[in-house]
C-alpha cells in the first residue's frame, strides 16, 4: 500500500520514510524555531514608525536602523509563511483634471523625464493630490519634490483647492532655509489651471525659477510626484484623522517618517535626507538591535 501511494504521490519511499524520521522532524522543528525568530523581526520592522511596508522596505528598514541583514528571498518567504500582508491602496479610477482658461499659458517639458540630475536643488517636481478622511471629509495637499533625492522640500494641506494651495506651498519652499537652489533651477508641473495661472507663473519668476510643465494627459512625465502620493495613501493614516487638525498632524509626521526615516531603493537604500545629507546622518539614532533575546526566548521554550 504504502508504495502504491508513494507511486501516485510521486514520492520515492527512502522520502517518505526519511519524512517522519526522528532527525528528519528535529530539523523541520529546527528550521520552524528559526523561522519563528525571524518573524518576530520582520515584525519588528514592519512595526517602526508605525507605516506600512512591504519586503523591500522591510529589508531596508531593518539594514539601515537595525543592523540585520536578510535577503529578500527569505523575507517574503516569511512573509508568506505567517501571512504578514502589506495592505495597498486600491488604484483610484478617477482623475480630476482642470481645464485652463485662455488667458492661463502652457511653457514647454524641460525635463523630458531626465528625473536623477545628481544634483540636489537643480529640478523641482510639484503636484496636488487629494486626501479622504474621517466620514467622507476631503482635503488637498500640494508638495515640491527634489527629483535628484526624492526629499520633499515643501507642502501644503488645504480644504480648498485654490491658488492659494500652490502659491502657498511655493511661499514655504522660500522659506526653508536649509534648501540650496542652483543656478537654473526650474519647478516641473503638470498643465493644471493652479501651474498656468498667471499669478502662480509670476510667483515662480519672482523666485528665480525656471517653469516646465508634462504633456497634456502623460503622469509619467511627473512620475516621482506620483510614486510619492502612492506611498503616501499606503503608508500614511489619512482615514482615521476625524478633524482637519487630526489630518495636518498627520501628514507632518508622515512628512518627517518620510524624508528622515523612509529608505528607498533607488537611493542606494538610503533615506532623502541621508541621501542629501550624509553628514547630518546619525547612525545610531535607534541603537543596534539585539537578536540574542529573541533566540533565548525560542531556546528556551525548546523540548529537550
Amino acid at each position: 500500500m504504502v508504495s502504491y501511494l508513494c507511486k501516485v504521490a510521486g514520492v520515492s519511499r527512502s522520502g517518505y520514510y526519511n519524512f517522519f524520521s526522528i532527525s528528519s522532524q528535529e530539523q523541520r522543528k529546527q528550521k520552524n524555531d528559526q523561522d519563528e525568530i525571524v518573524k518576530e523581526i520582520i515584525l519588528k520592522a514592519l512595526r517602526f514608525r508605525n507605516r506600512k511596508k512591504g519586503a523591500r522596505q522591510i529589508k531596508m528598514t531593518l539594514a539601515g536602523h537595525f543592523q540585520v541583514v536578510y535577503n529578500l528571498k527569505r523575507i517574503r518567504r516569511i512573509m508568506k509563511k505567517y501571512e504578514i500582508v502589506c495592505p495597498i491602496r486600491k488604484a483610484n479610477p478617477y482623475k480630476r483634471m482642470l481645464k485652463a482658461s485662455k488667458e492661463h499659458r502652457v511653457v514647454p517639458n524641460q525635463l523630458n523625464r531626465e528625473f536623477k540630475q545628481n544634483t540636489p536643488g537643480k529640478t523641482l517636481l510639484t503636484d496636488i493630490t487629494y486626501l479622504v478622511y474621517g466620514k467622507n471629509k476631503r482635503a488637498y495637499l500640494s508638495t515640491i519634490l527634489d527629483s535628484s533625492t526624492n526629499e520633499i522640500l515643501a507642502y501644503h494641506v488645504s480644504e480648498q483647492m485654490t491658488l492659494d494651495l500652490v502659491t502657498t506651498t511655493l511661499h514655504k519652499l522660500k522659506r526653508n532655509k536649509r534648501i540650496r537652489l542652483t543656478n537654473g533651477a526650474y519647478i516641473h508641473s503638470d498643465q493644471g489651471a493652479h501651474y498656468t495661472s498667471p499669478t502662480y507663473q509670476k510667483l515662480v519668476k519672482k523666485l528665480k525659477l525656471g517653469q516646465s510643465m508634462s504633456r497634456r494627459g502623460n503622469c509619467w512625465d511627473n512620475a516621482p510626484q506620483e510614486s510619492f502620493f502612492g506611498h503616501l495613501k499606503d503608508e500614511a493614516h489619512i482615514k482615521p484623522c476625524e478633524s482637519f487638525t487630526e489630518l495636518k498632524q498627520e501628514i507632518k509626521k508622515y512628512m518627517t517618517y518620510y524624508n528622515h526615516y523612509r529608505y528607498q531603493w533607488n537611493l542606494k537604500k538610503m533615506t532623502p535626507v541621508g541621501w542629501s545629507y550624509p553628514s547630518q546622518v546619525d547612525s545610531n539614532r535607534l541603537g543596534v538591535f539585539s537578536l540574542s533575546s529573541l533566540s533565548s526566548k525560542f531556546n528556551r521554550t525548546k523540548v529537550v
